[in-house]
């Protein structure tokens, strides 16, 4: 976010602990963050609070609005600022914690409120913040630091933007998003389910949810296959030590579901691909002759997500990655990431997503985030700079947004509703393959380097499920192609040969009709998201006389239970 809107909302969660305090004393406060859209607080309430406190919280907000003129600071000891929360716990345990890190101590006071901050809010508050541009959003529970093992806090949520009309703008969308909620959609169109005994962020795909899947696995498959990508298979699981060099388990082994056998090894189930590929890299020796090496594997990783964390397939504690990598020389990157790009270019728009690229850098600032040397760093960010220069495309030039091992372009899309999803990347590793030490030999005779690139057309981080997600959401959406009868229109001839495949899809999107209260009138709406999926993937072409009869429409109405036929 910009950074004057995140002091805007990080001085909105002072503003509220403020009022909740006249209203309820007896709170005590912990920790106030700026969020995306807006910010929280969470609170130790002796009695509990309810969504209807929150309007006359929100009013003393506004009331007290007008006196904040400015913030002051200033720098205490640990034992003025142990005085001044004596009797708070919680902050007396964050001042334990700055004090063992060797931190400065500072007390931000506005109006007749004062809290230990860091700092980082606007300097005017009563004249930098319009008091309609705000309003408190909800209540929710969360355990102290996230941890289930401690006190449970109430948390209130609010919402913040530069001015009303944005505010508005967002509550709008957000209005709009429920009623396209792929966490009702999904199930009421029989494509996953979720069950308590598989456990939650585990999703179950059923027949037609399945063939969904494997439309989309098919059209990407269509696209790198010309590429000259080969498709490799891998385990679930992985020995820790393959973790460890690769450097995830360091940055990550929080974030893993770990086993340990029987006899005492320890695996992790794995979260990501690349470390499995690299071994397929190195069963042999490769000459410079061989390269480039590219792997494609459409396959499911593991993240353990905290419970209050997961939403639906959106983040999900398995997700299935449409993951590739490409093993070459540097002098050969260039040629590959514009294969990439093309690859991705012709995905995205197939689903009429319009989409903006981001180069995004490591942080010279904090290297202690990164794998590497400054050097490598340096010569894969100019890399990818030259890439997107030569495209001649506007890019969003993000420092601090690069993967741990490498830089990277993203490719940016919006849906319907106007969110923003990162939908792809083509990622530069020159730290992988030096961990692991992979190499090829040279026309020299030599033992050379070889750079990793990683390719992932779908969404990075929740892969099928989450684009699944924004189709499902777009619902009719996506423009169809009309008429009915396939012979009748050329570029449907190449499309389908496989009539049960597109009986189902047309089942599903009949559904996703009725479900969003969009009853499609004609049948000339019918058939477009399964030509757009099946696209160049099925080449054999029907019988000449093949069409869909449809009997599901009675006095304008949509009859799910209908016949709907099929004449060849």
């Amino acid at each position: 976010m910009a950074q004057n809107l995140e002091y805007v909302r990080h001085t909105l969660s002072h503003l509220m602990a403020a009022a909740v305090l006249k209203h309820r004393p007896d709170a005590k406060r912990t920790l106030g963050p700026a969020i995306e859209n807006g910010f929280y607080y969470d609170f130790e309430f002796p009695s509990p609070l309810s969504d209807e406190d929150l309007p006359a919280i929100e009013q003393t907000m506004r009331d007290i609005l007008s006196s904040w003129k400015k913030f002051d600071h200033k720098e205490v000891d640990p034992e003025e600022a142990r005085e001044f929360f004596a009797d708070n716990p919680y902050k007396l345990e964050m001042i334990d914690e700055i004090v063992g890190k060797g931190e400065k101590l500072t007390l931000y006071t506005s109006g007749d409120f004062t809290d230990l901050c860091r700092g980082g809010h606007v300097k005017h508050p009563a004249k930098d913040i319009p008091a309609d541009s705000f309003k408190l959003d909800k209540i929710a529970g969360a355990y102290w630091r996230g941890d289930e093992k401690n006190a449970q806090l109430t948390r209130i949520y609010g919402l913040a933007f530069g001015s009303k009309k944005e505010l508005d703008a967002y509550v709008t969308m957000r209005e709009e998003a429920k009623k396209r909620d792929h966490k009702v959609l999904g199930p009421a169109l029989d494509l996953f389910v979720f069950s308590d005994l598989v456990g939650s962020g585990l999703p179950l795909w059923t027949p037609r949810g399945t063939l969904m899947r494997n439309l989309l696995d098919d059209f990407v498959w269509s696209l790198r296959s010309r590429y000259g990508y080969q498709k490799v298979e891998i385990p679930h699981i992985t020995k820790k030590e393959l973790c460890e060099t690769s450097g995830h388990w360091a940055k990550y082994k929080d974030d893993l579901f770990r086993i340990t056998t029987r006899e005492g090894h320890e695996f992790a189930m794995k979260p990501m691909n690349c470390p499995h590929h690299t071994q397929i890299y190195a069963r042999h020796q490769n000459s410079y002759r061989d390269l480039p090496v590219r792997y494609a594997n459409t396959t499911m990783v593991y993240r353990d997500e905290q419970t209050g964390e997961l939403s639906g397939l959106s983040r999900a504690r398995s997700f299935t990655q449409d993951d590739a990598h490409v093993f070459c020389r540097l002098s050969q990157v260039k040629e590959e990431a514009l294969k990439i790009w093309d690859i991705v270019h012709e995905f995205y728009p197939a689903f009429g997503f319009q989409l903006k690229v981001r180069l995004s850098r490591h942080d010279p600032a904090h290297p202690e985030k990164y794998l590497g040397n400054p050097e490598s760093w340096k010569t894969t960010e100019a890399l990818l700079e030259t890439i997107v220069r030569d495209k001649n495309v506007e890019y969003v030039d993000a420092v601090g947004e690069a993967a741990f091992y490498g830089p990277k372009i993203d490719f940016i899309a919006n849906d319907s509703l106007g969110r923003e999803w990162q939908v792809a990347t083509i990622q530069l590793d020159m730290n992988m393959p030096e961990r692991f030490d992979l190499a090829y030999v040279g026309a020299d005779n030599r033992q050379h380097r070889p750079v990793g690139h990683v390719r992932l057309v779908e969404v990075q981080r929740h892969g099928v499920e989450r684009l699944q997600v924004q189709l499902v959401q777009e619902g009719l959406e996506l423009d169809p192609l009309p008429g009915v009868r396939l012979a009748d229109q050329p570029e449907r001839g190449a499309l389908v040969h496989d009539v049960r495949l597109v009986v189902e899809v047309e089942i599903v999107l009949l559904l996703l009709g009725a479900v969003l209260g969009d009853v499609v009138p004609q049948e000339d709406r019918l058939l477009g998201l399964v030509l757009r999926l099946v696209r160049n993937v099925r080449p054999t072409q029907p019988p000449a006389d093949l069409h869909l009869g449809h009997d599901v429409f009675r006095a304008g109405q949509l009859d799910l239970d209908a016949p709907l036929s099929v004449d060849v």
